[in-house]
C-alpha cells in the first residue's frame, strides 16, 4: 500500500474506532444501512451550539468591520425569533438568502435553520428571471436580500406575495413593502430561539445548483445530512493533522491564529460549509472579500496574517502566478484548498515553489453530496498532483458504464455516490428523480476511477465527452495537458459536429502573452504527450478571460456556442 495513504487511513481509524470522538456506525436512513457518525448533533441548531461558547472573539471581519461569535450569533438569534412570531413562519417553510457575502448572510443562515424553516440560499449572481424561477419553485416568501437583489425583486414582490428583508439597503428608501434587516428585528435585540423540534430527517436546505445548462434544480439536504457533512469536515482535518505532523509543527511554530480568507460565494457549499460552518464551530476567524481580486486577496493576507485560503483552481492558479506574489508578506498561509473543479498537476507546482512548509489539498464533491466525495491535503497532495484525493469515510462510490453495469476495478466510469449526506430528492423534479437516483445511488455525472492505492482521479464530466470516430476523448484530459505549457493562462475543449467524424475536438486558449504560441505550436505540444485522435482540430485564441459561472466554473456552452457561430468548421 502507498505508505502515504497508509498514515491517512491509520488516523481515520482511530478517530472513527468504537469510543472515539468520530466513531462510525450503521445507520439504515430511507431503507438504506448507511455510514454515519454516532456523535453527531440531531440537527443544525445543536450544531451551532459550540459557537455560543466563543462570545466575544472575533469571527467576521468584513471591509473594515469587526464582528465577534457573540454579536453574529445575537442577530441570528433575532432573525430567528422574528421569522415566528412576526413572519408565522413554521417548520420547513422555506425563506430565501439572495445576497452576496455579507455578515448577514450569515446570521441569516443561522436564524432560519434554528427556527426550523428550511433556508434556500440563491446564487447572488442571478437577475431577476433566474430569482424569481427559484423563489416560485421553492415556494420562498420571505427573502433576505441585499439591494441589489431586492431592486431586482421588488417590482414584482407584491404579486409573488414576498416579504423582502435588506441587508445595507443604503441611503435610497426601501418601497413600503419592504424593511431593512433592522427594523426587522426592532424590539428582538434579547429575545430567545423560538421553541421548535427539529428531526434528523427534516428538511433544512434546498439548494438550487448552479444550472449551466437548463434550469437549476433544488437539491433537498436533511439537517442530518448537514450535520454529518460537517461532522466529516471536522474528522478529516484532523486526519489530515495527523497524517502531517511535520507540516502541522511546522505551521505551530510560526504561531499565526487560524484564520480562513472566505473568496468563494456563500450560497455554494464550498464556502458554505468548509469555510463558514467549520469556522463557526471551531471559533476560527474569517475574513470576508467583497469579491475576487488578486491584489486585495494579497493586502488581506498579509495585513489578517490569513493561513487558509479555500478557492477554484482557477483562483488559486491567478493567485500564485500574479507577479505581485512576491510583494506581499504571505508567510502566514500554510492551508491552500482548491476544490470546485479539477485541480491541474501545475498548481500542486506553484504552491510548492511558492509557499514553503505549506499543506496544500484539493477535493472533489458536489451539491448533491453537501461537499463530500474525496478530499487529501499535505504529503498526499505533492505526491500524487492530479489526483482528486482518497475517498472519504462517509462516502461509497461505484463506477458504472452507460448502462449502469459496474466497471472493473481501474477504469474510468460513471461515478455513482451513496452516503448519508446525499440529498433527499431534486425539489418539485420527478423526472430527474426518476433518472439520477437508483436504488440509494446518485448519477454525480463525473467520469472518473480510483487507481490501486484508493487515489480518487477525475477523468471529465459526462456530458463534456466527445466521440470522435468511436473514439472517447475526455476534454478534461486534454485542458490539462495544455496547462502544462508555461504560456498557457487558462483553456476550455469542446466537441464541435463534424461530417465525417460525428464530432471534432475543439479548443479555445487564452495565453500569458498574445502571440507566444500559436495553433500550430498548441497541436504540436499536445501531439509530444497525447494520442493523435486526442490532439484538436480547431484551435482559438482568445485575449479574454473565459466566462465562468460564480463558482468559477468556465461556460463551456457559451464557449462553445461563440466558436461555432464565429468559425469555419468544413
Amino acid at each position: 500500500m502507498d505508505p502515504v495513504k497508509q498514515k491517512f487511513d491509520e488516523a481515520y481509524a482511530l478517530l472513527t474506532r468504537a469510543g472515539a470522538p468520530y466513531e462510525l456506525v450503521t445507520e439504515t436512513v430511507d431503507g438504506q444501512p448507511l455510514r454515519a457518525f454516532r456523535n453527531t448533533p440531531r440537527n443544525m441548531r445543536e450544531l451551532f451550539a459550540p459557537a455560543y461558547q466563543h462570545g466575544d472573539k472575533e469571527f467576521v471581519v468584513f471591509e473594515g468591520e469587526r464582528w465577534s461569535f457573540a454579536r453574529l450569533l445575537r442577530l441570528a438569534d433575532s432573525i430567528a425569533h422574528q421569522l415566528v412570531h412576526r413572519s408565522g413562519v413554521r417548520k420547513g417553510d422555506r425563506v430565501a438568502i439572495a445576497m452576496r457575502n455579507y455578515p448577514e448572510w450569515m446570521a441569516a443562515y443561522i436564524g432560519i435553520t434554528s427556527a426550523g424553516a428550511t433556508v434556500v440560499p440563491l446564487n447572488s449572481w442571478g437577475r431577476a428571471e433566474e430569482l424569481e424561477f427559484a423563489l416560485t419553485d421553492a415556494g420562498a416568501k420571505t427573502v433576505f436580500c441585499d439591494r441589489q437583489r431586492h431592486d431586482y425583486m421588488a417590482p414584482r414582490a407584491e404579486v409573488l406575495g414576498l416579504q423582502l428583508i435588506v441587508a445595507r439597503p443604503g441611503d435610497a428608501p426601501l418601497p413600503q413593502a419592504s424593511c431593512s434587516v433592522e427594523q426587522y428585528i426592532a424590539g428582538a435585540g434579547n429575545a430567545p430561539l423560538p421553541a421548535v423540534d427539529i428531526e434528523p430527517e427534516d428538511i433544512a436546505v434546498v439548494a438550487y445548483t448552479s444550472g449551466t445548462t437548463g434550469k437549476p434544480k433544488g437539491a433537498v439536504s436533511t439537517h442530518r445530512a448537514v450535520c454529518q457533512a460537517i461532522m466529516c469536515f471536522e474528522c478529516s482535518g484532523i486526519a489530515t493533522a495527523m497524517a502531517n505532523p511535520e507540516l502541522f509543527g511546522a505551521m505551530m511554530q510560526k504561531g499565526f491564529e487560524p484564520a480562513s480568507l472566505l473568496a468563494v460565494p456563500l450560497f455554494h457549499v464550498s464556502g458554505c460549509y468548509a469555510v463558514f460552518l467549520t469556522s463557526l464551530r471551531g471559533g476560527r476567524r474569517i475574513v470576508i472579500m467583497y469579491k475576487w481580486d488578486v491584489e486585495p486577496a494579497l493586502r488581506l493576507i498579509q495585513d489578517e496574517r490569513i493561513t487558509v485560503l479555500t478557492g477554484a483552481p482557477s483562483m488559486i492558479m491567478e493567485l500564485l502566478e500574479s507577479p505581485l506574489f512576491e510583494q506581499h508578506d504571505t508567510s502566514s498561509l500554510f492551508n491552500i484548498g482548491a476544490g470546485g473543479a479539477a485541480t491541474p498537476p501545475k498548481i500542486g507546482l506553484l504552491m510548492q515553489k511558492r509557499i514553503h512548509n505549506s499543506c496544500p489539498g484539493t477535493g472533489w464533491g458536489m451539491t448533491e453530496t453537501n461537499a463530500l466525495g474525496s478530499s487529501f491535503a499535505g504529503n498526499a497532495f505533492h505526491e500524487h498532483m492530479g489526483s482528486s484525493g482518497f475517498v472519504q469515510p462517509l462516502i461509497d462510490l461505484s463506477f458504472r458504464d452507460d448502462e449502469g453495469n459496474e466497471l472493473p476495478p481501474g477504469e474510468p466510469g460513471h461515478i455513482w455516490v451513496r452516503s448519508v449526506t446525499l440529498i433527499k430528492e431534486y425539489w418539485n423534479r420527478p423526472d430527474a428523480n426518476a433518472t439520477e437516483f437508483r436504488d440509494g445511488w446518485f448519477n454525480s455525472g463525473d467520469i472518473g476511477f480510483l487507481d490501486a492505492d484508493g487515489y480518487l482521479y477525475l477523468t471529465d464530466r459526462a456530458k463534456d465527452m466527445v466521440i470522435r470516430g468511436g473514439e472517447n476523448i475526455f476534454p478534461l484530459e486534454v485542458e490539462k495537458t495544455l496547462m502544462d505549457a508555461p504560456q498557457v493562462l487558462e483553456t476550455v475543449a469542446f466537441g464541435v459536429p463534424d461530417d465525417q467524424w460525428g464530432e471534432e475536438l475543439a479548443m479555445v486558449v487564452r495565453l500569458k502573452r498574445p502571440g507566444s504560441m500559436d495553433e500550430n505550436a498548441v497541436r504540436e505540444f499536445l501531439a509530444a504527450r497525447l494520442a493523435a485522435f486526442k490532439v484538436p482540430r480547431y484551435v482559438g485564441f482568445t485575449e479574454q478571460p473565459l466566462p465562468r459561472n460564480a463558482t468559477e466554473k468556465v461556460l463551456k456552452k457559451d464557449v462553445r456556442h461563440a466558436f461555432i457561430t464565429t468559425h469555419d468548421l468544413h
